[in-house]
């Protein structure tokens, strides 16, 4: 198996992509830590997955909470190798209409969230002198279409993984950002019908991705026959848009 007793952490397990890419990986023969804000989504996708998966419930805004979350992964496995970020936020807000709350709430989650957790990742994972961490953006972030924080937030995750990517390859950890397009997944559900339409019909292979089609690439990117690929932006879109 591709991932054999290898540790992965997975932030937003408990629906949509995050809980593909625990399936993924628990098939692969990894343990897995199945993270998520509400412990009883984590538990279900925990149950869901057939392998070795634990459920943490984590508030990954929160620096104390990722401290405790990674302490638990090294209790439950004594070690880390992978980290997929891929928990995320966002509200339908027009700029000038956007409130404070609002925006906090989405730069937390998306851009300290994924900073938090890849900085207590890689101090467990300097201990092993090797890792994998991948960042889910989105292509929001390419095209500037959407929420203004939402776009923000991704961008800044693309721009965190270029700066780590060159700070952690001495400790022998890639980081590469998963840039996923429009994804069938319960976030979307909060889409107007007039802009899925519009993202739909910009989608040259004419639909939207699958959670197992992220999934799968978050397995390729953590594998060894990525082993020379560190601070890229992988976009996995439909040709949605050219990055």
């Amino acid at each position: 198996m591709k991932h054999q007793d290898k540790v992965v952490f997975v932030t937003g397990a408990g629906q949509g992509m995050g809980q593909a890419i625990v399936k993924h990986f628990a098939a692969e023969g990894a343990k897995v830590a199945a993270i998520d804000i509400n412990q009883e989504a984590a538990e279900a996708t925990a149950a869901a997955a057939e392998g070795n998966v634990i459920a943490i419930a984590c508030d990954i805004s929160n620096s104390e909470s990722v401290k405790g979350a990674m302490a638990q992964v090294k209790d439950a496995f004594g070690r880390l190798d992978v980290v997929v970020n891929n928990a995320g936020v966002g509200s339908v807000d027009a700029f000038l209409d956007t409130p404070d709350e609002n925006w906090e709430r989405v730069i937390g989650v998306n851009l300290t969230g994924t900073f938090l957790c890849c900085r207590e990742g890689a101090r467990l994972m300097s201990e092993n002198g090797s890792g994998v961490i991948i960042n889910v953006s989105s292509s929001a972030a390419m095209s500037g279409e959407g929420p203004s924080h939402y776009v923000a937030s991704k961008a800044g995750v693309i721009g965190l993984t270029r700066s780590i990517a060159r700070e952690l390859a001495p400790s022998g950890i890639r980081v590469n950002t998963l840039v996923p397009g429009a994804t069938n997944t319960p976030m979307m559900q909060g889409i107007p019908d007039e802009w899925m339409e519009q993202m739909i019909s910009a989608i040259p292979l004419g639909r939207m991705a699958e959670p197992e089609d992220i999934a799968r690439v978050a397995s390729f990117l953590a594998s060894d026959d990525a082993g020379f690929i560190t601070g890229q932006n992988i976009a996995v879109n439909g040709g949605m848009v050219f990055i």
